[in-house]
């Protein structure tokens, strides 16, 4: 088994200690997230909090880690016997992103399901991580049926593995702890709301610091056992600790007046759901705890607020975590009650002396030497940092005379479904139809590789010509391999969604840009409820710039969205020139990621060459010859339109929609006029 990195070695991070030995101490608390960029020691600290975790009782033999005092009535290793229970360390399960369903949740050998009626069960990591950690690396990339089966785990405390009729149950109560780069894309919200506590990290900007972390990680890949062995006392007080404040957990006080606080603070930031209230209130008792305090004071209250609630106040994918100090202060004032006195320690705000009865985060830094002082605090917890203006250049040709000022979008709206015709076999998501693991049965066919998915009634027709000559003489069907058949499925899946934005100055009026912006916004909205991936182009002056390569971080496409400015001529051409590029590139990296083409312009065509709208039109028939499905939006405005967004659409082969109609119910017919159109170009 491979060297830990020792947790109390790891430098700064004060947020994210504090929040996982919380979790150490009280499971209930419901998890962490770790939200941050990367190369931030995200997976080392949680690595390592495995190595500080008492010891589990389970049932000498059983695979599913059943509590030798409770054991599970229908565990499937059951029932079981008088034999002494057996003490191994908590696990630390971690779920590959990549991961198969059979993989997660356990399978089922079907073959002797049906022949000899026998379950035979490979547990999965659901059941490892039962009374352990199950921690997802990159857990915004985690695929939604994945997601789907940790939210039932999560809901019930138990996995269902159900296969034609047979199914099997165990428990699966674990601390799920999860760490995402918020660049590559948000969570969905179910799955945000089941983790009890989040936080958000960074690298420090303090030179000594960083020299600090660099000296300590290049010690520790020099000689890991050695390295290890010069923290085991600091290892060791924290474990003390944990198993302390665990002792001392259920004698804490949790106080009417601290309850009050709670309510108040949960409805004064209108966050959805009871489950906040929760825990906040166990986290609250918690920090008592680990404070070596036997009741739960404002401060603890405070600090739960700033860990429990930032993720469960985002409104849409768009808004950053955080929380408004200030009201938080505000409201807890104002709901204050009777505090206790015998303890003036303002509670666990960061590292402190280490003992049970400080209210340090952890013990102090040590080994090596002493963790270097900062000249300032740390980061408030719960609070996203500030971004850094953007520094990108200008577009050539669009200077300082021709350039206006970014406007601020409008308000977004719900949009009608735009889909890619045909049935595809990306990955999973909700826009378009194609070919899934998960959805409804449209046929069988025979399995290439492992069975996952059980066509029964096509397995026993295969089977049932042959039974006379394999001899069957008893009640069993005889079933081979060759018998079973896979279940062909229909569901939905994610699409890479690439907008083509107009910032020329025949959209630069103000009102008219906001609205634009608007409507782009609400389809990244929706881009983000369906699971596509999305990328922007923009083109205005002379030419055209990849504003956001394609990423699953829609965030990241409104954030480039807001700041764009407009003015200069119009690079039809150029634009749709460079999302071709965009788009035979992403098909050699995904070719299963289907791609849907969605310009936003007026239709003029102004720059690029001699002959502008000639280009443009040649530039759009490369998008039609690669079949790729394409929307128009159509931004022309006033009493007498010249209809240029129709002609544009027609070249791409696909259809036009103005602004209006993207709320309207006259949308649903676009899919279905496109391929009338694509049958109508293929039979001329």
């Amino acid at each position: 088994m491979s060297t830990r990195f020792p947790f109390t070695a790891v430098v700064g991070m004060d947020d994210l200690r504090l929040a996982l030995l919380l979790n150490a101490v009280s499971p209930a608390v419901g998890g962490v997230l770790v939200r941050g960029e990367k190369g931030t020691a995200k997976s080392t600290a949680v690595r390592a909090l495995a190595g500080l975790l008492p010891e589990v009782a389970v049932v000498a033999g059983c695979r599913f880690s059943c509590d030798p005092a409770s054991p599970d009535p229908g565990c499937p290793d059951g029932p079981h016997g008088d034999g002494g229970p057996d003490a191994r360390p908590a696990r630390m399960v971690e779920l590959p992103v990549g991961a198969s369903e059979d993989r997660l949740v356990g399978s089922l050998d079907i073959e002797k399901a049906l022949a000899d009626g026998v379950k035979a069960f490979e547990p999965g990591l659901l059941a490892a991580a039962h009374r352990g950690i199950l921690y997802v690396d990159e857990v915004n990339l985690l695929s939604d049926h994945l997601i789907d089966h940790l939210l039932d785990a999560a809901a019930m405390g138990a996995s269902h593995v159900e296969r034609e009729g047979v199914s099997v149950r165990h428990a699966a109560r674990f601390l799920l702890v999860g760490t995402m780069n918020p660049e590559e894309g948000e969570l969905r919200p179910q799955l945000l709301d089941r983790f009890g506590l989040t936080v958000e990290v960074a690298a420090s900007r303090v030179p000594e610091e960083r020299v600090e972390v660099v000296r300590r990680r290049l010690a520790f890949e020099d000689d890991p056992a050695g390295f290890a062995e010069r923290w085991a006392g600091e290892e060791a007080a924290l474990r003390e600790r944990i198993a302390a404040a665990r002792e001392l957990l259920p004698e804490v006080a949790l106080g009417d007046a601290v309850l009050l606080q709670i309510a108040a603070t949960c409805a004064a930031f209108e966050v959805d759901g009871m489950r906040a209230d929760i825990v906040m209130a166990r986290t609250a008792t918690a920090l008592a705890a680990w404070a070596g305090r036997g009741e739960v004071t404002s401060e603890d209250v405070r600090q739960a607020a700033l860990l429990a609630l930032p993720h469960r106040r985002r409104r849409n994918p768009f808004d950053a975590p955080g929380m408004d100090e200030d009201k938080l202060d505000e409201t807890l004032e104002r709901f204050k009650g009777d505090e206790p006195e015998d303890d003036p320690d303002p509670g666990p705000d960061g590292p402190g002396d280490g003992g049970p009865g400080g209210g340090g985060g952890v013990p102090p830094q040590g080994g090596e030497g002493p963790a270097p002082e900062t000249d300032g605090p740390p980061d408030a917890p719960g609070k996203a940092p500030a971004p850094e203006p953007s520094r990108e250049p200008a577009p050539q040709g669009a200077g300082p005379a021709g350039e206006r000022a970014a406007v601020k979008a409008g308000e977004p709206f719900r949009t009608k479904v735009l889909s890619v015709p045909g049935l595809g076999e990306g990955a999973a998501g909700r826009r378009s139809r194609a070919r899934t693991q998960n959805g409804r049965t449209t046929g069988a066919t025979r399995p290439e590789g492992a069975l996952t998915k059980l066509h029964l009634s096509a397995t026993v027709r295969a089977a049932a010509p042959h039974q006379r000559a394999r001899g069957r003489s008893g009640p069993g069907l005889v079933v081979r391999r060759d018998d079973l058949r896979q279940a062909v499925r229909e569901g939905r899946e994610g699409n890479l969604v690439l907008f083509v934005v107009d910032a020329s100055g025949s959209m630069a009026a103000r009102k008219r840009m906001g609205a634009v912006k608007g409507a782009v916004l609400s389809l990244l909205l929706d881009a983000y409820q369906r699971r596509d991936k999305v990328g922007l182009v923009t083109f205005r002056g002379r030419a055209a710039e990849l504003a956001l390569p394609p990423t699953s971080s829609v965030d990241a496409a409104a954030a480039r969205l807001e700041e764009l400015p407009t003015g200069g001529r119009t690079p039809l051409s150029a634009g749709l020139l460079r999302a071709h590029d965009v788009l035979r590139v992403e098909r050699l990296r995904d070719p299963s990621r289907r791609p849907l083409l969605v310009v936003v312009t007026d239709g003029r065509a102004t720059g690029g060459g001699p002959d502008p709208v000639g280009l443009a039109a040649r530039a759009a028939r490369l998008h039609a010859a690669d079949g790729t499905a394409s929307v128009v939006v159509d931004c022309e405005a006033g009493p007498v339109r010249l209809g240029l967004a129709g002609d544009l659409a027609r070249d791409l082969g696909g259809t036009a929609v103005t602004l209006d109609e993207l709320r309207a119910d006259a949308i649903a017919g676009l899919v279905r006029e496109a391929q009338v159109n694509r049958s109508v170009r293929r039979a001329a």
